[in-house]
């Protein structure tokens, strides 16, 4: 876990700031997503079906978005922080589909820290990458806002 002060944060645009381990995304974690959102396309979830048509199931593209937290969380903290929010993203692609049994890992670079009321704005360019695949799950940049405690 790397803690970043938030005095030094503004000093790490244009650094890598985490590169996660490699987590697995079978098909109960699809299944469980699916249960989740209602999003029950035979692509997902019909493991018939779509070994017959397409080779295999695939997970959601927000399956593979929601893992940003749980990877990046375990990577990077801002030392002192109160609560992060979730403001949005910008240029999101889903690039590759992550096909159930695959191993994805997430790598985040600082894009821009700006001021935001009492706490900071993060722009943060996050590439979801895919075992064994010249090209990534998805990119996207997402924006968070931090205050300290």
């Amino acid at each position: 876990m790397r803690l970043i002060g938030f005095d030094e944060i503004a000093g790490l645009v244009g650094q890598e700031i985490c590169l996660s381990g490699w987590l697995t995304v079978d098909q109960a974690m699809i299944d469980a997503f699916a249960a989740a959102t209602g999003d029950h396309q035979w692509i997902h979830v019909d493991v018939a079906r779509a070994t017959a048509e397409i080779g295999g199931t695939i997970a959601h593209g927000y399956l593979t978005l929601s893992l940003i937290p749980r990877l990046a969380e375990s990577r990077w903290r801002l030392r002192g922080e109160g609560r992060r929010i979730n403001y949005g993203l910008d240029r999101l692609r889903f690039v590759t589909p992550v096909p159930a049994g695959a191993r994805v890992r997430l790598r985040q670079t600082l894009a821009s820290v700006e001021p935001a009321g009492e706490g900071l704005r993060l722009g943060i360019d996050s590439v979801m990458e895919l075992e064994g695949a010249s090209r990534p799950a998805f990119v996207a940049r997402n924006v968070l806002l931090v205050y300290p405690a």
